[in-house]
Parts: structure tokens; sequence; C-alpha cells
């Protein structure tokens, strides 16, 4: 499908729940409707409107996709009908600085959350906040909705810490509050089920929080992003997209970590948001080179699953030359040229899977205990160069 351009910076997209539709908003207020062809991948405006002269920051549409609610730099929360492509509700001085993010959470409840760390539920149908939450000192970067305990997870960028809301309690306080994570944390999205969820930080490093052991501190940290992490969504289950500030849109396979491949970009310049629409074949993208992606990732899977097949048959292939061979240096490896020896010894190094990290410090010592027992033994450890991280082919 081709960009779209449109003419200035992008804050944020969302698509329509229910529709072919595409929203997003722009620096200068204006909010941009399209609707988009999966068959023929043509792309043709709704609607543009501007509800404020200040950025529009921030999207979130309703269950049914009629009423698209919009947060911007004036303070102010504005209600669009998406048919008519007309503003239809206005909340001025909604917050008391400038709104960053809104999602839904229920049918008739909204959050919303602003540049100094102010956490505000609504109810679209009535004209005053629900509840407040107070416990952030700087702006609130993304938010993420547990459906099944009704909680709402919110990462802050300043302090470094991420809160827990019960949206049935009343009292206007978090549930439950991280550590320090020392550092900046920038999005964050569920895996596995629901029980564990990636934060992308300002470092480059996906932090993994483990459900059944609480929001103290993340169970896991995996390196190798060379520049913040800005924006994450789910692809699967098991597969999670990256939006980095060097403008590359990964592919990661999170425990067992893998790196499956880039599926975008937008040149140097840094990723701002990435989502996914309702069927998870088409994913938005938006950076500051002023041009809404849409990508086709319903395919993306297919070519890494043919690559481990072709992989497992390699492997399968030396396993049995090796036996064949009476001597040969590495089992499998001894009648191959050095490039290719190096391929596939790099092959078998990131074909493993990696544990949490209390699993993961079970097996070191496990390992410590048989060197120590056999200090002469065989083993061998097939040479990765200095770097093994899984991003080093970047």
């Amino acid at each position: 499908m081709p960009d779209l351009p449109l003419g200035n910076h992008i804050f944020d997209l969302e698509f329509h729940p229910q529709s072919d539709y595409v929203y997003a908003g722009l620096l200068t207020g204006e909010i941009k409707g399209y609707a988009y062809d999966t068959t023929n991948g043509l792309c043709q405006a709704a609607f543009t409107l501007r509800p404020t002269k200040r950025s529009c920051r921030g999207l979130a549409t309703n269950e049914s996709g009629d009423r698209l609610w919009s947060v911007s730099k004036d303070k102010a929360i504005h209600g669009i009908d998406t048919n008519s492509g007309k503003v239809v509700d206005t909340r001025l001085g909604a917050h008391d600085s400038a709104i960053n993010r809104v999602t839904r959470l229920l049918p008739n409840m909204l959050a919303t959350g602003d540049d100094d760390g102010v956490i505000k539920l609504w109810d679209p149908r009535k004209p005053a906040q629900l509840r407040e939450y107070k416990q952030h000192f700087d702006f609130i970067s993304d938010f993420m909705w547990l459906e099944d305990k009704r909680q709402l997870v919110a990462t802050r960028y300043g302090d470094g810490t991420l809160s827990v809301m019960d949206v049935r309690s009343n009292k206007p306080e978090p549930i439950a509050q991280s550590e320090d994570q020392e550092d900046e944390l920038l999005s964050i999205v569920p895996i596995k089920g629901n029980n564990k969820f990636v934060v992308g930080t300002q470092l480059g490093i996906l932090s993994i929080f483990n459900r059944s052991k609480g929001w103290g501190d993340c169970v896991d940290r995996i390196p190798g992003h060379p520049s913040s992490i800005d924006a994450l969504c789910a692809l699967t289950q098991d597969v999670i997209l990256t939006g980095s500030s060097d403008g590359f849109i990964r592919a990661v396979e999170i425990l067992p970590t893998k790196f499956l491949g880039v599926i975008a970009d937008h040149g140097e310049f840094p990723i701002e948001r990435i989502k996914l629409d309702r069927q998870a074949k088409w994913l938005g993208s938006a950076s500051h080179d002023e041009v809404l992606k849409l990508t086709d990732v319903g395919d993306a899977l297919e070519e890494s699953d043919e690559e481990e097949d072709r992989q497992a048959e390699r492997e399968q292939s030396m396993a049995v030359d090796g036996d064949e061979k009476e001597d040969g240096g590495e089992a499998g490896l001894g009648d191959m040229s050095a490039p290719a020896r190096q391929e596939a010894t790099t092959m078998l190094e990131d074909d493993s899977d990696e544990p949490d990290s209390d699993e993961g410090e079970k097996q070191k010592k496990r390992k410590r205990r048989k060197r120590d027992q056999h200090p002469g033994g065989s083993h061998k450890k097939a040479n990765a160069g200095p770097d093994a991280s899984f991003f080093s082919e970047l």
C-alpha cells in the first residue's frame, strides 16, 4: 500500500475497530481519516478537521468506532463523529497541563494522561471526571489495559516506574507501583496470554515483567536495540514489533528470544507510533517524516517459519554427515568450507532458547558444577565473536 504523505508531523494514529479506516493526529491540530482497501491497496481521504490549533497528541475510538476521541496540547478532549467527520463533544480544560495519551478501557470509560503525570478516568456520558491519580511526576508515555482484572497500567518517562490502577476501586491511588527501573519507560505491550509484559526503554532495552511475580521489578532484560524503543505492539502472543528511534521497525520473538527481521523503516527518522489494524494484517506507523506508512504484515512470519524449516533440515543433514565421518573436526562441519562452517555455527548459536532470569541462573550453576567435576572435559564453545547479541547482524 502506498505511503500517505500528510504534510506535517504525525503524533498518533488509530484504526477503526470494525471497518477499514485509519485516523492520524497531526502537529497542526488536524485529524485526518482515510479509508483503505485491503484488496487493491488504495487509500481514499474520508475527512479532515481541526478541532484545535494546538497539536493533537493522542487518539482512541469507542468499541463501535463511531466515536473518535482526541487529546491535545491545549488540555482539551474532543469527541468526533467518524461518520460525519464533525466534532460533537468538547471538554475544555480537562487537565491542568497538556494531555499526552488517551485510551479506551470499557464501553463507557476513557483514560487520559498528561505531561505532569496526572491520570484521569472519564465517562463520556458525564461532563466531570470519575477519578484522578497523581502518583507520577513526569509525562505519561503509554497505557496498557488488562481486561480480565479491569486494571490500567501506565508507564512514565521521567521517574522510571510503571503503576497499576484498578478502575473498579474508588481509591485515587494505584494498587501497585514498580521500583525505579533506572531508565525511562516509553512503551508497553502484553505477551504470552497477558501473563508477561514487555516494556521499551530509552536505553534500547526490552524489560520483561512477569505477572505472577508482581509488579515490583522486571524479571529479565533483553539488550540489543541500538536506540530507544519508543513504540511496541504485539504481532502474536510470542512475537512483538518494536519501533525505535533509529527509524527501524523490527520483529522480535520473546522467550525464546530471536531477532526475526526488519518489517519496515522510516529512513533516519525516529518511529513515533505503531499500531495494528483489527485483523493484524496492516501495520500503521508514524514518524517525523510526515508520512503515514501502512505495511502488510499478514505474511510476515511465514518467511521466518520457512527459514526455520530449512535450518532444521540443514542441522539434520549435518548430524547424518557427522556420523559418517571418522574424523572431520566438529560433527557435520568438517567437510565444509570456512565460510559455510561459520554460517552453520552461527545458526546453531542463534537457535538457543533464552529462559527467564531465575531459571537461567539455575542452568548456569549446573553447568559450572559440571565443569568443576570434569575440568578436562571436551566441551567446546563455537566462536561467536565479541558480541553474541541476537541483533549483532544489524
